[in-house]
């Protein structure tokens, strides 16, 4: 039989247990607090909204999130913004990870010094870039005749560089992990460095690419602050440019914006709950190993 204090241990664990997952919780009631009034909003008409953003809608209607497809010009703001996250993230991963490789490689003080340059511009705030950048993206225009500004090929561009350095620092860390013999016996069967990266070591790097993918996915698509400075035109606006046209100087237009913000948010959490699994594994071995 146990004693009475082995059972008040018992009961004390309990409790430190049940606290703790009231604790958790709570946190995350906290934490989806916010999306709970985006999602509740968005189904209100003026009135309801104003009476309590905390109340349930009267009738789920879809004529907010029809009238926001409408004024953002949905199709086209998604294929914008399709194509600059899907193409930036095409050339980071691929520069990115050969980057990573050949400095791990290489191994010697250039290679070195490279990588803590990578790793010291992230800790560059892109506020104090902004100016200069538009700046040098203006001459390069009016000196070479490149469009710089106003496309989404340049906004591709312009991510690949603010994005290279997180990918550069993950890979790193994961191609350490990789045994360089694997590397050694494919080029004694013939592979060139071309084919050895791509046939043996990129398909190891899957977990960590993955990752990559899911955090860059994140900051491209949700991005505002830089398209907003590289995009002017309303045909190249992607869907955060075009979220912003409900917030007025005067009005705000909150149920059809909370719909708006919903259809900005669900393609993100789809791809989000696809590739979860990797997320964790990736950072841990990016960063640690």
């Amino acid at each position: 039989m146990m004693s009475a204090h082995t059972r008040a241990e018992t009961h004390l664990g309990k409790l430190k247990k049940f606290i703790l997952n009231l604790l958790v919780i709570l946190f995350c009631l906290a934490y989806l607090f916010p999306a709970y009034l985006i999602v509740v909003n968005s189904f209100k008409n003026r009135a309801e909204l104003y009476e309590n953003i905390l109340a349930l809608p009267g009738s789920l209607s879809f004529q907010y999130y029809r009238n926001a497809m409408d004024r953002m010009n949905f199709p086209r703001a998604l294929l914008n913004s399709f194509l600059v996250t899907t193409g930036s993230l095409l050339f980071i991963v691929i520069f990115a990870s050969m980057c990573a490789w050949m400095l791990v490689r290489t191994n010697n003080r250039l290679s070195k010094v490279s990588f803590m340059v990578f790793v010291a511009t992230m800790l560059i705030p892109f506020q104090t870039l902004m100016m200069p950048l538009m700046q040098e993206m203006s001459s390069i225009k009016r000196n070479l005749g490149i469009p710089m500004v106003d496309t989404l090929g340049a906004l591709v561009y312009m991510n690949l560089g603010f994005g290279a350095s997180m990918a550069v620092f993950l890979y790193h860390g994961f191609v350490k992990a990789i045994p360089r013999s694997l590397e050694e016996a494919a080029t004694i069967d013939g592979c060139n460095p071309f084919w050895v990266f791509w046939r043996i070591v990129f398909p190891m790097l899957k977990p960590v690419t993955v990752t990559v993918m899911v955090l860059d996915v994140i900051w491209i698509w949700n991005d505002y602050l830089l398209p907003s400075l590289v995009l002017t035109s309303k045909a190249n606006r992607t869907i955060p440019l075009s979220t912003a046209s409900f917030f007025g100087e005067f009005t705000i237009q909150w149920n059809m914006a909370m719909a708006g913000l919903m259809l900005t948010i669900i393609p993100v959490i789809v791809f989000y709950l696809c590739a979860q699994k990797y997320i964790i594994k990736g950072v841990a071995a990016g960063a640690v190993k």
